[in-house]
């Protein structure tokens, strides 16, 4: 089937290079068109982040957290060499079911995912190109990638990173995840000149916890704060995304001991087996949630739920405030 052509009125920078080559789907074609809030999703959560069924009953329930608080969920994957905005729930569960024989992509891996037609599930610098080229401003993840630990002796450091200083898409995560180096993250962030905020709090939030030591570089207090920071960030121009990070439920939140303990001997794990690049990052995490019996994919979900309600909000209010502009200036 030929991609779909979108029709809408809030384009990215590059939308007329790729109209024609993603499919949108028409709810979220339509939102965009109406200047309704669109929240797009990740797919990498889905195929490599957690196990059958989890992960599709986790998607499904994302999308309808979006959906309850007023926002349209886009769910971005490559399917047969197609991007997709926008899934069906046929491919959502064709996405969850092929797993990790979906290839991991990123920035890199966009062009020959696409030129041999194959199954892609994107990450956050994926999913943020997409969304920006189809006028999509607001997107929810789990937690970014980041720098390492022992970065400075790898460089392994997540191209999440240099597309947050590159694609002005607002990122809601639960900060940065725990199993990477938190404060050299934050100084490569700064670096790249991403504006990063914490979500009414004052430290950066280390995924599984809401507490990582780091003090956040600034902070807001409510979906509103977002979305006025989102729209100045646009009207000014300024090619850099945002980072908003909100901290896990503490009802969720995982002993963070616990956690350090497991993370530890993954690392070593991961070391002895030379697991590295984009591989090590979901083997360090289903390493955790085995040595955690389980307690870290409840924290991983229960973050992600959040992160869902908190960005849908975002986007509501953030459509709401474009749309009031519209009419202002309509007025005058």
């Amino acid at each position: 089937m030929a991609p779909a052509i979108c029709t809408t009125n809030s384009k990215g920078a590059n939308y007329n290079d790729v109209l024609g080559l993603v499919k949108i789907s028409p709810a979220v074609s339509q939102a965009l068109s109406q200047g309704k809030g669109v929240v797009a999703l990740e797919s990498t959560i889905i195929s490599h982040g957690m196990p059958y069924p989890q992960n599709l009953e986790t998607a499904k329930e994302v999308e309808a957290i979006v959906k309850e608080n007023g926002a349209e969920p886009a769910t971005i994957a490559i399917l047969d060499g197609v991007p997709c905005i926008g899934l069906t729930t046929e491919e959502l569960e064709r996405l969850a079911t092929l797993g990790t024989k979906c290839q991991k992509t990123a920035r890199r891996d966009i062009a020959h995912v696409v030129a041999t037609k194959g199954n892609g599930a994107t990450t956050v610098s994926a999913t943020m190109i997409f969304a920006s080229l189809v006028g999509i401003p607001v997107f929810v993840t789990g937690g970014i990638g980041g720098v390492h630990r022992h970065g400075e002796n790898t460089m392994d450091i997540s191209s999440d990173l240099t597309e947050l200083g590159r694609t002005p898409v607002a990122v809601i995560s639960a900060g940065v995840k725990s199993i990477l180096d938190i404060p050299r993250t934050l100084e490569y962030l700064e670096t790249q000149g991403v504006c990063v905020t914490a979500y009414k709090t004052d430290e950066f939030p280390a995924f599984f916890t809401g507490r990582s030591s780091c003090k956040a570089p600034c902070r807001v207090n409510s979906p509103e704060d977002c979305a006025r920071l989102i729209d100045a960030n646009m009207n000014l121009h300024l090619g850099a995304g945002i980072l908003i990070a909100v901290p896990i439920p503490e009802e969720h939140s995982a002993s963070g001991s616990l956690i350090e303990s497991a993370i530890q001997r993954s690392l070593k794990e991961a070391w002895d087996k030379n697991i590295t690049g984009n591989a090590q990052t979901p083997f360090l995490l289903a390493r955790v949630n085995e040595l955690t019996g389980g307690a870290s994919l409840t924290s991983n979900i229960a973050l992600v739920k959040n992160n869902a309600l908190v960005g849908a909000e975002i986007a509501t209010c953030l459509a709401q405030l474009r749309r009031t502009k519209v009419v202002t200036c309509s007025k005058l």
